[in-house]
């Protein structure tokens, strides 16, 4: 049996993390792999109340770190552990490196919240950093989605959220130019893929 693998897709919002986590899940298929995407926040109790709070007023950062944890706990307990255990490759779109550039762009101090998520959480195996300007991101919410931005979602919040994901330097992050064409990110993104199976 393989031994299951974590590979997590981070960025700011819009930069195309979910075009190319699916496209990600599409290529491990056909290669006879049997991936297992997940998004987070998940549809746990906790990540119902995260996602709500995107659209209705969000939680103090305390607050918002907290139900993050809490659905991650979940997460890794019900999803990610049994599919590593099956040997299978799992694709996350957002993992706690979304937590810690998020939170610690509201304040809450990045190694803490690193240290808190690692004491359960299995590290990836590959993380892919998808690198885009705020407006640019923004831009794709608007006119490639068709929605309003949401409140994790502003211009200033996510220049600081940027700056934190590329503070981020462990040896297991692949940063990548996320301003190029679909295909042209998804080339970089296979190469990748295949260096860690």
């Amino acid at each position: 049996m393989t031994k299951g693998k974590i590979i997590a897709f981070e960025g700011i919002d819009g930069a195309g993390k979910t075009t190319q986590s699916r496209k990600a899940e599409l290529f491990l298929n056909r290669e006879s792999y049997s991936p297992f995407y997940i998004k987070e926040p998940t549809y746990s109790p906790s990540g119902k109340k995260l996602q709500a709070s995107a659209r209705n007023g969000r939680l103090s950062p305390e607050e918002e770190l907290e139900l993050f944890i809490e659905d991650r706990r979940w997460n890794v307990e019900k999803n990610i552990l049994p599919a590593l255990a099956e040997g299978r490759i799992v694709l996350l779109d957002r993992y706690y490196f979304s937590t810690i550039a998020y939170q610690s762009a509201r304040g809450l101090d990045a190694q803490e919240i690193k240290d808190r998520n690692e004491a359960f959480a299995p590290i990836p195996d590959l993380v892919l950093l998808f690198d885009l300007d705020p407006d640019a991101a923004l831009e794709r919410i608007r006119k490639n989605r068709g929605e309003t931005p949401n409140l994790f979602e502003k211009a200033e919040y996510l220049r600081i959220v940027r700056e934190k994901f590329l503070q981020l330097d462990d040896a297991y992050i692949t940063k990548i130019d996320a301003l190029r064409s679909i295909e042209e990110v998804w080339l970089q993104v296979e190469e990748a893929i295949k260096a860690v199976l």
